[in-house]
């Protein structure tokens, strides 16, 4: 019997229809979805929940949306509010929930906002538009911020810049919501870091970059006063050694209990899953096929007995049982079919 329950949350483009987040009802025990409800919002091409579980936020044509998270997992309207920019790719809370943070591929900004007591967007608190040229005259002509992440010790924001090659490291003022940047983890020229997680106790930083194909990590230490101390400690493939060419690493997820890490690989067509060792360095259980064209996203169920994977070009979402000790992905039922799909989330409900 099914103790937990869970929804999930699907964003995606909108192409005519304009429901850019999917919300389905998870079934934990036979690792498949069924569809509950969808959401009016365009381009929803990132969302996220508050760290105290109660608010989604999504990015959307005109900005950001907030959403209260009711008992059922469905989601009702707080507010939209302006970034006074082009349209964002990605958006996280500080670890207080008191400011929302949006990163800017188009236009390479970051933008910060005030969140409101109710789980709403107020105003904007900062604003920085990243400048430099890269190395590649066409991709990397400029700033792409691709992923925007507070320190789980809720003191410096990442960003990562897949135009320039590296991730900025700011401090947050906490009453302003200003951010200072003060310290810059340079990549590989031409690696460009795209997304960014944190181990459960905030030690270990992972980076996945896409166009080389590889996962960074690194050891974190906060010394104070705008000190932030980050240690490369390991360099590991998102990749078999046999791969197909021109793959591009794309999705960055840490399961629900802390215990792997999921990345998939564009071009490739496949994800890849990561135990991670006491010292929070990775051991790569598999790498499989996802039967789907670009998995943007791909997660394991909050049981690690399922993966599923969100196929951006084949519009569908492919469904895996997972054997992590042999490392093997078997299909699990047929595939189910979602427009452009972003990302995905899974949140359970509580009584």
């Amino acid at each position: 019997m099914q103790s937990k329950k869970y929804v999930a949350y699907v964003s995606s483009y909108t192409q005519g229809d304009k429901f850019g987040i999917s919300i389905y009802d998870v079934d934990l025990n036979k690792g498949r979805f069924k569809e509950k409800d969808r959401v009016l919002v365009s381009n929803s091409s990132y969302v996220t929940i508050s760290h105290n579980q109660k608010f989604l936020y999504s990015i959307t044509d005109a900005g950001v949306e907030s959403y209260k998270i009711l008992k059922d997992g469905t989601l009702k309207t707080l507010n939209s509010m302006s970034i006074n920019g082009m349209r964002g790719c990605y958006l996280s809370t500080s670890y207080d929930d008191k400011f929302l943070f949006v990163a800017g591929y188009h236009d390479g900004k970051i933008t910060a906002l005030k969140v409101n007591t109710d789980g709403s967007v107020g105003e904007i608190t900062d604003e920085i538009y990243l400048k430099g040229m890269g190395i590649v005259a066409d991709r990397n002509f400029h700033p792409h911020v691709n992923c925007v992440k507070m320190t789980r010790d809720d003191e410096y924001l990442l960003a990562a810049d897949l135009g320039m090659d590296h991730v900025n490291v700011y401090s947050l003022d906490h009453t302003t919501g200003k951010l200072k940047l003060c310290d810059i983890i340079r990549s590989e020229q031409e690696s460009a870091p795209r997304h960014i997680k944190f181990s459960k106790d905030g030690k270990t930083l992972y980076i996945v970059h896409e166009l080389k194909c590889y996962i960074d990590v690194y050891s974190y230490e906060n010394r104070g006063e705008g000190n932030p101390v980050f240690e490369k400690i390991q360099t590991v493939s998102t990749l078999n050694d046999y791969h197909a060419s021109g793959s591009a690493a794309s999705a960055l997820n840490i399961s629900a209990d802390y215990k792997y890490v999921v990345s998939t690989n564009a071009g490739d067509n496949s994800a890849t899953v990561f135990e991670i060792e006491k010292d929070g360095t990775l051991k790569k259980l598999l790498c499989l096929p996802v039967s789907g064209e670009y998995p943007k996203d791909a997660t394991l169920f909050p049981n690690d007995k399922y993966l599923v994977s969100l196929n951006h070009e084949s519009n569908t979402m492919t469904f895996f049982a997972v054997d992590l000790k042999n490392g093997t992905l078997v299909m699990n039922g047929p595939e189910m079919k979602i427009e452009k799909p972003n990302c995905i989330i899974f949140k359970e409900l509580t009584d």
